[in-house]
């Protein structure tokens, strides 16, 4: 027997019905993930830890001096203590570390913030309780299958933990120091240095005879952004404080611009690359000075609790897709290739690292404070040993 169509009031019943039942149960699938994720993310907080507790009980049998924190907060956090030396493996060098010194990253670390840095780091506690990554120091001891370099070289490089008296690290993280630098001078380069040189020859992409903006130019990074831009042939403006146009300008700027009297953004000139370390105007007027084909190239922001500078990079990269200039984000790539380019910068004599203040050791937690201000000139170096 043939079934008879159904009206068209009657089709639209049927199908309203089924919708409401998808809508339905959609929503309880829904709430139940988010339930679900929201009960994970509370474990997941209350179950995260480190090895604070474990390695209270146990006495270093061979003790080194270095800088720790068990729990997220201010400087007060980080303490001095004995833990065990490191052992080089294989393809690791040991160093005894000279000097080292200290970035915005530490404190980042130090703080957990943007909270969204938990996520990997570790949500209630930090899962790594070391701190620093700069360092410059002397070889104690090579692992077996390392070749190019022996006990006594002078070096410098990246690891964690580097707030110490010794680092074990990789050969592919370390070069040798130039002889014409200080221990301090060479620890004062690697993070800041490579972000520098990065901002501006591949996110940036400068070419000899451009004009190059650098907003931040006394800091640590901007230090060297200036020097770098000039060594590449580049016409450079620098963006800093009253009481650093002087410095700016010794480091080889061809214009500084006070930003407490001037607004670079309102000046009425106009570049081809802007390296911005402080976020302090909106990308709109960043984007007035730029040239129709500018690039404008994030290294650093406002600080905040959640997400910031975060937020930044996401309405720049929107923003990029609706503009002719480029608006770009830089997550510095550590590697021995640019380790080496600045080591050789250095012993040319075409870049020198600027430092403000020099700490021991036991005072990391004054050094990072001082560093949180905002105000450090160049670099902030801990003295380590003789």
């Amino acid at each position: 027997m043939r079934l008879a169509p159904l009206a068209g009031g009657e089709i639209i019943r049927v199908m309203g019905k089924k919708l409401r039942r998808v809508v339905k149960w959609s929503g309880i699938a829904i709430s139940l993930v988010v339930v679900l994720a929201v009960l994970g993310l509370f474990v997941a907080y209350w179950m995260s830890d480190n090895d604070c507790a474990a390695r209270a009980t146990v006495v270093p049998t061979h003790p080194m001096k270095a800088i720790v924190y068990c729990d997220y907060g201010p400087p007060d956090v980080l303490k001095l203590e004995n833990i065990e030396k490191p052992t080089p493996g294989d393809d690791q060098v040991l160093v005894r570390v000279r000097a080292a010194s200290a970035n915005p990253l530490d404190w980042h670390y130090m703080r957990g913030t943007p909270y969204v840095m938990r996520l990997d780091g570790g949500l209630r506690k930090p899962k790594v309780t070391r701190l620093g990554v700069d360092f410059a120091g002397t070889v104690e001891a090579v692992g077996r299958n390392v070749t190019q370099f022996k006990p006594g070289d002078e070096v410098f490089g990246t690891r964690t933990g580097a707030f110490a008296e010794y680092v074990a690290v990789s050969s592919e993280r370390l070069v040798m120091k130039p002889a014409n630098i200080t221990f301090e001078q060479a620890a004062s380069v690697p993070i800041a240095a490579i972000t520098a040189l990065q901002a501006l020859r591949d996110k940036g992409k400068v070419q000899p005879g451009q004009k190059v903006l650098i907003n931040g130019a006394s800091g640590g990074v901007g230090t060297f952004a200036v020097q770098i831009a000039k060594s590449l042939g580049t016409h450079v403006t620098g963006v800093c404080s009253t009481r650093n146009v002087d410095l700016v300008r010794s480091l080889g700027a061809d214009e500084v611009i006070d930003y407490t009297r001037q607004d670079f953004t309102r000046s009425g000139q106009r570049y081809d690359v802007i390296v911005d370390m402080v976020g302090n105007h909106s990308l709109s007027a960043n984007r007035r000075v730029l040239n129709p084909k500018g690039i404008y190239v994030i290294v650093g922001g406002p600080k905040g609790r959640w997400i910031a500078p975060m937020d930044r990079v996401v309405r720049a990269a929107a923003l990029s897709k609706f503009a002719s200039q480029q608006f770009v984000f830089l997550l510095a790539r550590m590697n021995r290739e640019d380790l080496t380019a600045l080591g050789d910068l250095m012993r040319t004599g075409k870049i020198k690292p600027v430092i403000d203040r020099r700490y021991s050791l036991s005072e990391v937690p004054e050094a990072i404070r001082y560093l949180e201000t905002g105000r450090a000139r160049g670099k902030v170096v801990i003295t380590v040993g003789d």
